[in-house]
């Protein structure tokens, strides 16, 4: 049986992407051992990809009041609620490995408010989640509920923003049916070998 396409988009062939595109895709190849399907489905659109990616990195690679595994929460969680299985199974093997705890992205990802987390974290959560689908209804009480959690303004830009360019994601790779790289479905569920 042929496997689906990863994208209802054309993929394009390595070499006939730009040398930007093709090296930023090369080193996520060297370092995962694999090409995760996003960097292979929006390669469709260069400038696009470039733009995306530059933004991801900033957002979820920086030094943060939040912790890198505490920004994949937030995808995780706000990606569930959007229905994003890409989004869902690439992040939640990234939150596996960056939480070193095999269970809580199936976790976030069902019902964060059933999950193991925090009360700081559950807070991180909710506002996620409200910005992602009820962002016209973020107020004053929503800040005061954050701060009251050691939360900084820093922090909550964070919170906000990755929610926002991960419904932006959402709605991109399920437009797309971006499928998820099999890879990704073991990822931090196991003790390495």
């Amino acid at each position: 049986m042929m496997a689906p396409p990863i994208s209802r988009f054309p993929v394009p062939a390595l070499d006939q992407l730009p040398e930007d595109v093709r090296s930023r895709i090369l080193a996520v190849q060297e370092k995962a051992g694999f090409v995760p399907n996003v960097f292979l489905a929006l390669a469709h659109r260069p400038d696009e990809f470039r733009a995306f990616f530059a933004y991801h990195d900033a957002l979820m690679e920086k030094e943060s009041g939040l912790s890198k595994a505490e920004r994949e929460m937030i995808v995780v969680a706000t990606s569930g609620a959007n229905q994003c299985q890409y989004c869902v199974v690439a992040h939640g093997a990234i939150l596996r490995v960056r939480a070193r705890n095999p269970l809580i992205a199936d976790q976030v990802a069902v019902n964060y408010r059933k999950a193991d987390l925090s009360a700081r974290q559950r807070a991180m959560l909710d506002f996620a989640l409200k910005v992602s689908l009820h962002a016209a209804e973020v107020g004053d009480a929503d800040f005061a509920s954050l701060h009251a959690h050691g939360f900084t303004e820093q922090d909550i830009w964070d919170i906000g923003a990755v929610a926002a360019f991960f419904a932006m994601s959402n709605r991109l790779a399920n437009m797309t049916s971006m499928r998820p790289n099999e890879e990704f479905f073991l990822m931090g569920r196991l003790p390495k070998a």
